[in-house]
């Protein structure tokens, strides 16, 4: 072992080799990543061959590893994906896809902006003042608070309202957000204590009534966005719950989750709740996703009672959740979209998408099909498929659309989905009973000629 240790090059010679001395990256930070190859190679020689290696191929093979690494640290982090998944709302790849009409507004804010500088006067000002009118006016909410997510906008309310007091909940509403985060934890983590309530199949109005004491801050609702429970199920409707808690003085939050604007069943979907009808219900408080059917960016969305939302602006936590100038600009643009809902279908991304007609699905597949070489064309094959909407929103809601199979042939499917993942502007698709499918649902016309040359450039 020591005589194959005894091959590996001393730190100068490494820097000093050409390939390494080409890199823009100061000798400190590439000694770093040295020794980390280096540490790799003591602690698993066979990796690297060290036995059957000389000095100079071992050299060889050490700058390599440091190159690879400088260029994964150098080159672009997030970077444009073509997505043939057909999930649209893909928590992987970035959720809702943001057009270049919403991108173009940050062209703009390249340096400094007036965030929360009042123009008019030329004093301090709140950042929220650029979103808050603009959700208010399509909501009917008397305020609103937008923070950087869902999680945290639960998070925020209920450390406002219920810390260390109690706030009742139905067994069958305690979601998990994703990511393993769950209802009951983001509960603990605000300071409140849950107060569960009925079984995970039904509750009942007399379930509230009971759970309701001198210590309850709160009533929280949860919309099961991401999840359905069928059968032998019952639940209270929400106008009585309101009128129960309202009696007794108590505040209700609904936590929508996803968070329609607009009426969803107008893409051939099932009812999803629309904000403003939320609102409209007496709901005290109501929060949602930004990056999810709103079409946004990441954000968690407060819309409420303005004695309430005024509380939750002075809560000091707030400042830690709050949300930058980037997802600022990008929400109040798609905001903007909203003021003309037929408008918004066409200039928001995700709304497109769920717009789509099926013989366009089918007319892309074709041309992606067409535009692959003749003679690997053979190999793939149009299927009818199904996309989702992705990110929880309507988990047991297929959409129908077509894709583009590919069988197995010169390359394995699972190569060829590596390889297309791996590209330069990577391509996702799906592997399904070892064949790959490319779903034409959430590709883009223009998506298509660069696609079919990937293609034969992996052939």
């Amino acid at each position: 072992m020591s005589e194959n240790l005894a091959k590996i090059p001393s730190m100068n010679v490494l820097l000093d080799q050409a390939r390494l001395r080409e890199k823009p990256v100061a000798n400190q930070y590439k000694k770093i990543l040295i020794e980390q190859v280096l540490g790799d190679i003591r602690g698993n020689p066979d990796r690297f061959n060290l036995s059957a290696s000389n000095r100079d191929i071992l050299t060889g093979k050490i700058i390599s590893e440091v190159c690879k690494r400088i260029d994964e640290l150098t080159g672009p982090g997030l970077r444009y994906v073509y997505n043939a998944t057909g999930v649209v709302l893909h928590t992987g790849l970035g959720r809702a896809p943001l057009g270049k009409s919403v991108m173009d507004t940050l062209i703009g804010l390249g340096g400094f902006t007036n965030l929360e500088i009042r123009l008019s006067s030329g004093r301090r000002g709140e950042r929220m003042s650029h979103i808050a009118p603009l959700l208010t006016l399509l909501t009917g909410a008397d305020d609103a608070v937008v923070v950087n997510n869902n999680a945290a906008a639960v998070l925020l309310c209920l450390n406002t309202i219920a810390r260390r007091k109690e706030v009742i909940i139905s067994r069958g509403e305690q979601v998990e957000i994703g990511g393993s985060f769950r209802m009951p934890e983001v509960m603990k983590s605000s300071g409140a204590k849950m107060i569960e309530i009925g079984a995970t199949n039904k509750t009942h109005l007399d379930d509230y009534r009971i759970a309701i004491s001198e210590k309850t801050a709160a009533v929280m609702l949860v919309h099961p966005s991401n999840y359905e429970i069928i059968g032998f199920t019952e639940k209270p409707e929400m106008a009585e719950i309101i009128d129960l808690a309202h009696g007794r003085g108590i505040p209700v939050i609904f936590d929508l989750g996803s968070g329609a604007l607009i009426d969803m069943r107008r893409f051939g979907f099932g009812y999803e709740p629309v904000v403003a009808d939320v609102i409209r219900s007496g709901v005290d408080i109501v929060t949602f996703s930004g990056d999810k059917l709103l079409g946004g960016p990441q954000a968690g969305i407060i819309l409420g009672r303005r004695d309430i939302l005024h509380r939750i602006k002075s809560n000091h936590l707030r400042r830690a959740l709050r949300c930058d100038k980037i997802t600022i600009a990008l929400l109040r643009r798609i905001l903007q979209d909203y003021l003309a809902p037929e408008f918004a279908e066409q200039s928001n991304e995700t709304l497109k998408i769920f717009s789509q007609k099926q013989e366009n699905l089918l007319q892309r597949a074709e041309n992606l099909h067409k535009q692959i070489v003749p003679e690997f064309r053979s190999f793939f094959t149009i299927v009818a498929a199904e996309g989702k909407v992705g990110s929880g929103a309507y988990p047991v809601f297929p959409i129908p659309s077509y894709a583009l199979m590919y069988r197995p042939g010169p390359v394995h499917a699972g190569n060829l989905a590596r390889k297309l993942r791996l590209n330069e502007t990577p391509v996702f698709g799906y592997l399904e009973n070892e064949v790959f499918l490319m779903n034409m649902l959430t590709l883009r016309d223009e998506d298509i000629p660069r696609i079919a040359q990937l293609l034969s450039e992996v052939f």
